[in-house]
Formats: C-alpha cells, structure tokens, sequence
C-alpha cells in the first residue's frame, strides 16, 4: 500500500482495545472448542465488570468448532450479537479480528465486540485438522504424503537458508531467546531453559526442521474486547489505542516459493497511517510457529532488510530485557499452539505489556509496539498476513 491509499484511510480515534484473557493451555483436552471459547467470554465479562448481554458484537476463530461456525456457537453461549463475524484465518486471525471489530465500533453496528480464539487439542484432532485443510492440500500435496505444515515449513526454510545464508545457529538463538522469556510466563507449556545444544542436538523432524523449531499443538484460548475509548474509560478499564492494521491474502502469487508475506506489499502506509516507524516499536510480537516466517516478518515490517534477518538476530537481545524485545510472552515455540488462539496470542501479550498487565517479562517503558500475524499455510506458502501498531493510550 502506497503511502497515497494511507492518507486515505481512516484512522481508528476513539477506539480501546482492553481485557486481555488466556484461557491457560493444555497439552490435551477433553474439552470442546465451544467450552474454551466460552470460558473466554466469562473471563472477559467478568474482568470488564460488565453482563454478558452487554457484548453486542463477536468476533470467532476456531479450526475445531465444526461442525458448528460462530452462528452455531452464539447458541453454546447463549448470547443475541448483532454484529457477528466468523474468521477461518487460523494464525492471522487476531490482527483481522481486531481492525474489524474496531470498525464496527466506530460505526455503531456494535457497542462491545468479544474478540475469541481457541480452541482444543484430542490426541487425534490435529491429524483430522491438517486432513481437512484446504482444497489444495487435498489435490496437491497428500496424495504425494506430504501432509501438515512440517513439511512445508521445512521446504520454506530450508529455501530461506540456501537463499540467504541463514544458520541453524540463528534460528537457535531467536529459539533459545523466547524460551528464556517464556520461563516467566506461568501459562507456558515449556517449562525448562533451552540451551544451544539442546537445541543442536535435537532430534530431526523434517530437514532442516528439528524438535525446538516445530510448535506444539495444544488446546486453549486468547480473547480482548473491543470497545469505545470513553466506556473503556467508563468502566475503569486499562486500554491500548490503535494506531494502524493491515491485512493481506494470497500476496505475491507469483514468487516461486514464499520469501515474503503480505506484510512487504503494505508496509509504507501501515506506518504512514500510525506515524510511527519501526524503529519508534518497543517490542514485536510476531506469529511464529517455526522460526523462518518470525525472520520474514523481521524483515517485511522493516526492521531489517530482506535477507538480513539472521545477521539481524545477531546483533541484539531478543529477551524482554534486551535491545530488541521479540515474543515477550515466550511465543508459540515455548508457550504452544492453541490452534487458533496462537494468531491472537502476540496480540493479548501486546496489549498486556501496554497496560501493565503482563503475566511474563515486562518491556521496561513500552510505548508502542507491533503485533504480527500469519496463518492458511498450503504448501509453498501461507495465505494471509495481518499486523497491528499499538500505543499505550497514556502516551
């Protein structure tokens, strides 16, 4: 997006964005997709101090609520929205969610919107997710037994070493950097520190993939509210303001193999509408459930230059305490991968670390920051790409 298309879009003045909930994750669970993301919405009414007729819009992501989609689930909860929006974007789902919630705030189709992603984790659910993906994964992938995003994240990264010279040592230090960060996070499913040579010296997975660059599936939920800046006032609520979104689907159809995100074709007028640069951000909560699309982003939302995300890594801290914060909360790597939830996850840990709620490392004086979004990976490529500025409503 040129800087031009920026000047004409509306910012998001007068909007809050507040109450950051985890529904605490579970390797495993009994439990529906629509007990999670019900658990997520008594959180939520219950922190704002506000009865659940009161939340008027929702916004829903979930792989596992099938064979129900957030029309069926407003019956689980037993709620009447008039602004109803279901989001099938798995990992970029939390920034889409979020600048359309603000919309129809500041458009008067909802007053308080509920923005909840979660979901479960049976032994077997995660092969029945991957088996029903996509159409594409169905004709052109598993007839040839390359099934769910290892393989195809193996591909990526091993692409993205041979074209730009990255290291297995670097993906270990941005690894070895969010589990440190994750070990003050009392909701993180890893609970151990993570050397480099655990890291070295783990077990193969998919070449060049080994055990720490691979999420772990899990169950659970992530959730906020969107609403008016004067009834966040109102309510005593501690709230962060957005500054500019973006989101972008199918992006560079014509590159062989994904080196870039929908994030590069919209960079300039997400930080024109914010004004604010990348280098203004406090800390980058970015999707990451291998490491190669956290060096992507790295790179797309301009902190570095295409290429250079491993000399980047280098170069700084990527702790909560350090030079460049990154995935404060611990990320998916050491936190896990509630299906959904892991594309709202940076975005509750944004929020949280700009209103002084943070349940792991604190970003000393954070201002402002940047949550990133990924998510619908095929084969050579993730489909959709979302992010957000955010900015302490104080500032």
């Amino acid at each position: 997006m040129s800087g031009q298309q920026s000047a004409g879009r509306m910012g998001y003045d007068g909007v809050a964005v507040c109450v950051p909930v985890t529904v605490p994750y579970s390797r495993y669970s009994l439990r529906s997709a629509h007990w999670f993301c019900g658990r997520a919405l008594a959180e939520l009414i219950q922190t704002a101090g506000i009865g659940k007729v009161q939340v008027d819009g929702f916004c829903i992501s979930s792989f596992t609520l099938a064979p129900d989609t957030a029309v069926g689930l407003t019956q689980h909860l037993g709620v009447s929205p008039r602004w109803l929006d279901h989001i099938p974007m798995g990992g970029a789902s939390g920034a889409v969610a979020l600048r359309r919630a603000a919309r129809a705030v500041q458009c008067g189709d909802a007053e308080i919107v509920a923005c909840i992603a979660g979901d479960t984790n049976h032994v077997d659910s995660f092969r029945k997710t991957i088996a029903s993906f996509s159409q594409f994964a169905n004709d052109a992938v598993y007839p040839y037994g390359s099934g769910g995003p290892n393989a195809s994240f193996a591909f990526l990264t091993d692409h993205y070493m041979r074209q730009y010279g990255a290291k297995r040592e670097d993906f270990a230090k941005l690894c070895i950097a969010q589990r440190d960060n994750a070990l003050q996070n009392s909701n993180a499913l890893m609970k151990r520190p993570l050397s480099l040579d655990d890291y070295m010296d783990a077990r193969p997975i998919a070449d060049p993939l080994c055990l720490f660059d691979c999420v772990m599936p899990c169950a659970g939920a992530e959730a906020f509210l969107v609403m008016s800046a004067d009834r966040a006032r109102a309510l005593e609520l501690p709230f962060v303001e957005i500054l500019s979104t973006i989101e972008r689907h199918n992006a560079f159809p014509d590159d062989p193999i994904q080196i870039r995100g929908g994030w590069a074709m919209d960079v300039d007028g997400f930080y024109d509408l914010a004004g604010v640069g990348p280098e203004d951000m406090d800390f980058l909560q970015a999707y990451d459930d291998y490491p190669v699309i956290c060096f992507m982003q790295m790179e797309d939302l301009g902190f570095c230059k295409k290429g250079s995300a491993a000399e980047f890594v280098r170069r700084h801290d990527l702790t909560a305490g350090g030079d460049f914060p990154f995935n404060t909360s611990g990320g998916q790597l050491s936190v896990g991968q509630a299906g959904a939830a892991g594309g709202s996850l940076g975005l509750v840990e944004a929020i949280r670390q700009l209103t002084d709620q943070s349940m792991s490392a604190v970003v000393e004086g954070a201002r402002h920051g940047v949550a990133s979004c990924f998510g619908m990976i095929n084969y050579d490529r993730g489909l959709c790409s979302s992010a957000a500025v955010l900015a302490r409503s104080d500032r």
